[in-house]
């Protein structure tokens, strides 16, 4: 058993940690189910980013930018919460504001028994 069962994240402290002028990704949570990171990356910066195993969930803490999520486009913006299937190929672009963001990652399917991928 964990010595402790929940944990208090404050987003002040949380944005302070944040790198600017640089694309940055730090961890700042893994369990078996669930991670979560905080991810930055500057206004004018090509972010790469492909499919991944697990589901994610994007909450958007600062900046402006438009999200491709397969052939699809959205702008994105502070408060924006967004929710991308596992498998889909999706990127960050156009980034015209320093974007930091809140990713948090769902268990990828291939590790939870009896379940398959969708698709």
């Amino acid at each position: 058993m964990r010595e402790n069962n929940w944990l208090v994240f404050q987003l002040p402290e949380l944005m302070s940690k944040v790198a600017r002028g640089e694309v940055r990704f730090q961890e700042i949570l893994r369990t078996p189910s669930l991670s979560c990171s905080i991810y930055h990356i500057p206004a004018g910066s090509r972010e790469m980013q492909s499919a991944h195993e697990e589901d994610e969930l994007y909450l958007v803490l600062e900046g402006r930018a438009r999200l491709r999520v397969e052939d699809d486009e959205h702008l994105v913006e502070t408060g924006t919460l967004m929710y991308v299937q596992n498998a889909c190929d999706h990127a960050f672009f156009d980034i015209e504001e320093d974007l930091t963001v809140l990713a948090f990652f769902g268990t990828p399917l291939t590790q939870l028994p009896g379940l398959r991928r969708r698709g």
